[in-house]
């Protein structure tokens, strides 16, 4: 749900109003390199009350003492103040990453492209190569010096296992 400017500066005090307005788009926009600054700051606010409205809670329902001269009535503006810069928070970290992705972004196209000269620059390949893929004469048969010749040892145990097996199939 959006939230009107003159809500926000009612609920917030003049330091939160200045952290929340530079969260909206045409100060968020600006080429901002300390939007870390910017979401440590609001974050610290929004724990804040949200501690302060978790008190206060807890003072209307009798768990807690009242801390301060007058018991705790009601804890919507708190909440809402909280709600306020949590949103606040959400849409600066929402810049931060988008703005982190596209760096990201350019640096792989940079080093894309980078990779691309390069290749270019090194020429074709197969320029060194022959033009038909088969060598002078060939592959050549290379016996087997380990094997008995003509499979002996091979049909010997071919003969156990046919007799072991019923015979010839």
């Amino acid at each position: 749900m959006s939230v009107s400017r003159r809500r926000e500066e009612r609920l917030l005090d003049a330091g939160e109003t200045e952290l929340v307005k530079r969260s909206h788009h045409p100060e968020l926009d600006a080429k901002d390199k300390a939007l870390p600054d910017l979401i440590r700051l609001l974050r610290e606010r929004r724990d804040r009350a949200r501690d302060v409205s978790r008190r206060q809670r807890r003072e209307l329902r009798g768990k807690a003492a009242p801390s301060g001269a007058n018991p705790a009535s009601d804890n919507s503006g708190t909440r809402e103040k909280a709600a306020l810069l949590a949103a606040a928070v959400k849409r600066v970290s929402k810049e931060h990453e988008r703005r982190r992705i596209a760096d990201a972004r350019g640096r792989t196209v940079s080093g894309a492209r980078r990779a691309l000269a390069l290749k270019r620059a090194a020429g074709n390949p197969a320029d060194g190569r022959p033009s038909s893929r088969t060598a002078n004469e060939g592959m050549n048969p290379v016996p087997n010096e380990r094997n008995a010749p003509s499979g002996a040892v091979n049909q010997e145990g071919q003969e156990i296992a046919m007799r072991r097996g019923g015979g010839p199939r």
